[in-house]
């Protein structure tokens, strides 16, 4: 009988200075270095499978990643081991093993992605690789109005950037979510089944363009009608976007998720 396990981790980092999720020659990237900190911690080769391929730039808060291994080590032992061999950019906030079959990337049910506009006057420079900066004002209501214009199943072909490699556009959008967290901080909260390459960043460029009066709120339809790149608006850029959340059907990990208490 196998004694393979599946071990799903939970990783949290700084896009900053990394080139996305997915190995690359020459480029540090997310996976590089959880494989290679895997390799280290097991003395052979180690894959990690992510359930979204980060852009170059872009943050996560609850990436999802699996990888499957015939070690007995518990998962309390490969979330400290990781953090001791993973850079301060990168960091493990849960472990757990769970079924044999289980995959970051197919199982997925959706994805919440956060797009950050810092909206003062003067940039913020603590928040130069956490937020867009916009500094003319923006008309919230026309941006809310055309985000409500994304929502259901569509055809994302006029978000898609070029050189997806995506079977189909079509993709749902459960929710488009604008607030103010912060006098001068606009947080577009996006939740969806799936999405094409930059479509987040797509959509929150093409909000920016509705709040500055470029684009009007009732354009989103025809934009998607479309099915034109060049209708939509500009990509905004990568490091104000955020992967805060990957989505599962309901399941009980098999082990604790997190590491015991110093006292037992």
């Amino acid at each position: 009988m196998s004694t393979e396990r599946t071990i799903r981790l939970v990783l949290e980092y700084d896009g900053t200075g990394l080139s996305g999720w997915q190995r690359q020659n020459n480029a540090p990237t997310v996976q590089a270095h959880v494989e290679d900190a895997l390799s280290s911690m097991l003395g052979r080769a180690v894959q990690i499978v992510g359930a979204s391929r980060t852009d170059a730039g872009v943050h996560a808060l609850g990436q999802v990643a699996h990888f499957r291994t015939g070690s007995s080590i518990p998962p309390h032992g490969f979330l400290r081991g990781l953090n001791g061999k993973l850079p301060p950019a990168i960091a493990v906030v849960a472990c757990a093993e769970v079924r044999a079959d289980f995959h970051a990337r197919f199982d997925s049910r959706g994805k919440h992605y956060r797009y950050a506009l810092h909206t003062r006057a003067a940039r913020a420079p603590l928040l130069r690789e956490r937020a867009w900066h916009c500094p003319r004002p923006l008309d919230l209501a026309a941006m809310e109005r055309a985000a409500q214009a994304m929502l259901g199943e569509r055809d994302f072909q006029a978000f898609r950037a070029s050189g997806c490699t995506a079977k189909t556009s079509r993709r749902r959008v459960d929710r488009v979510a604008l607030s103010r967290p912060a006098a001068d901080l606009i947080h577009i909260d996006v939740y969806g089944n799936a999405f094409l390459r930059n479509m987040v960043r797509i959509m929150a460029g093409t909000l920016v363009d509705v709040g500055l009066g470029r684009l009007a709120a009732d354009e989103i339809s025809s934009i998607l009608d479309s099915r034109d790149r060049t209708c939509a608006g500009r990509t905004a850029p990568a490091h104000g976007l955020t992967l805060v959340e990957v989505f599962y059907p309901a399941e009980t990990p098999s082990t604790t998720t997190v590491p015991p208490s110093p006292q037992g």
